[in-house]
């Protein structure tokens, strides 16, 4: 008999504390502050909307929603009637969210109207008309009032109005897909993973239960992240989003992140947790250090900072740890791995260059070309199994048999596990460059450029090279007030790598392009 339970919806999170502490807030942007007893209410509207549309168990529906108060609404709303939410990235163009679209299956979309600078609504009803399988288009507008942007599309407030704000969840099983997120499609298109309700709920209560050594929960407090990251993205909605509210925390979102308005929210909201991407660590620090501005009173509160998404520079941790008197941890997974695999835990000491070591039932080793676990200290693709580990790709068997071969999870990134277990992730095979027969590890250099005191930011990448295949090149950002030549930079790198490794061509640049999810984009640097 095949076994389901409400508790394992992964709406239940929200259920649960709109039961226990109705009062408590969930939910802060700008002024808006919504208790777990108004957010829930509000996802059973949803829930009954979608309900009256014929939505429901395993059909699918695409969210396409910043870091606004309507993501979690209906984020949830979604859930609670076991429909599939499928988050989709706001920077898509037209042709972008069509094909997800159609790949999907969506039955519905969500879409926030956007702004003039980017129009999300619009872009959305042009790629909504070229896919035949998706039946319904609701526009979400900051006035309740509005009408639709768009044409033939009608707007959340219309489905929702006079909707019951009870529900009966979906009592979903454990395999149940819960949500599909989208890979970065940097080698053909993107796939779907398929990630559990199982896969998630662990996930968050893994997270939930790493912070417990270092704050009081007992002490009645209601604890507060910042979420900078995207939801739409595996760290933001897992990590920041589901984590916290299983918790009871508090969620105060920045729909938008720049260091000013995020060291302001920090220090307003009296803000616990915070994690960013290395890019943000980088941008916050500049910041600080250019302007001089007053962290006294953030550091009064933030007492977990963590990284993910990408390798932290050294060099920048250091510089952040110092400034800010607080331990960084640093942590790994994918969007395949709901995300988190591997955690500098406060358990044990962290190692600076390393992602720590497997979270509570997971399973990590690097491996050869031949799938054989190779020597501690040695170089070898990093492969991973557990409960956080996706039911596979979507509608994609090959590509889902070719990632789980012998039973374990392929993740495409090359690490190095040490004797005591802490992974470091030397790069992603992708990025490795082939230089005349050798491998350059890209992130090898970039932590040693980080060093020179003229260097800011810094990412290396291969380019084309008709005598060795690839080139090694670095695209440097300088700090305020140094002025380095280019061949300068060349010289000073042949001092601390072996002929085969060093840069053969530095590009200076004010910046460096960031995607989506603060990530740099090593794409457009290889293509520019």
């Amino acid at each position: 008999m095949k076994y389901s339970a409400t508790t394992l919806n992964l709406a239940s999170i929200v259920e649960h504390n709109a039961k226990l502490t109705p009062e408590k807030e969930a939910i802060v942007w700008k002024d808006v502050r919504l208790s777990y007893g108004k957010l829930n209410a509000l996802s059973n509207r949803v829930a009954n909307a979608l309900a009256e549309m014929n939505i429901g168990h395993d059909d699918k529906v695409a969210l396409v929603c910043p870091n606004l108060p309507f993501f979690p609404i209906l984020y949830y709303g979604i859930l609670k009637t076991g429909a599939v939410v499928v988050p989709l990235n706001v920077l898509f163009k037209t042709r972008e969210f069509a094909y997800h679209l159609k790949d999907s299956d969506a039955k519905a979309i969500f879409v926030f109207e956007g702004t003039s600078e980017l129009p999300m609504a619009q872009t959305v009803k042009e790629a909504f008309d070229r896919t035949e399988t998706c039946e319904h288009l609701i526009v979400m507008t900051i006035d309740e009032k509005a009408a639709s942007p768009v044409e033939d599309a009608k707007t959340l407030n219309e489905i929702t109005k006079g909707k019951s704000e009870t529900f009966e969840t979906f009592p979903t099983a454990p395999e149940d897909t819960c949500a599909i997120l989208y890979t970065s499609g940097t080698t053909g298109q993107p796939k779907g993973a398929e990630l559990t309700h199982f896969n998630l709920l662990m996930n968050s209560a893994a997270n939930f239960d790493m912070h417990l050594p270092v704050l009081d929960f007992t002490d009645g407090e209601q604890k507060t992240v910042l979420i900078t990251l995207p939801l739409f993205h595996t760290t933001g909605q897992t990590v920041q989003m589901n984590a916290n509210l299983y918790a009871g925390n508090r969620c105060v979102l920045l729909a938008r992140f720049e260091p000013k308005a995020a060291l302001e929210a920090m220090e307003k909201e009296r803000v616990n947790f915070w994690i960013g991407v290395p890019t943000m660590y980088w941008a916050i620090l500049k910041f600080v250090e250019e302007t001089g501005y007053d962290i006294s009173r953030i550091k009064q509160h933030l007492k977990v900072p963590t990284s993910g998404g990408a390798p932290m520079p050294v060099e920048v941790m250091r510089r952040f740890e110092e400034i800010f008197d607080l331990r960084v941890l640093e942590g790994y997974g994918l969007s395949e791995t709901s995300p988190v695999a591997c955690f500098n835990q406060f358990a044990k000491p962290s190692k600076p260059g390393t992602v720590g070591q497997p979270i509570f039932g997971v399973e990590v080793k690097c491996v050869d070309e031949n799938d054989r676990e190779v020597k501690r200290g040695e170089r070898g693709e990093v492969v991973i199994r557990g409960h956080n580990v996706m039911k596979g790709y979507y509608k994609r068997p090959e590509a889902t048999a070719e990632a789980f071969k012998n039973g374990w999870f392929h993740t495409g990134d090359i690490g190095v596990m040490d004797t005591e277990g802490y992974l470091a992730i030397v790069d992603r095979k992708k990025d490795m460059i082939l230089r005349g027969g050798y491998n350059v590890y890209p992130r090898e250099l970039e932590e040693v450029i980080m060093t020179h005191e003229a260097v800011s930011l810094c990412a290396v990448v291969g380019v084309k090279d008709e005598r060795l295949g690839e080139e090694v090149k670095a695209f440097i950002v300088l700090k305020q007030g140094f002025d380095i030549t280019e061949s300068e930079m060349i010289d000073w790198c042949k001092t601390q790598f072996a002929a085969n490794k060093y840069p053969r061509y530095v590009e200076f640049r004010d910046e460096l392009p960031i995607g989506g999810t603060g990530k740099i984009l090593k794409r457009e640097l290889r293509e520019n």
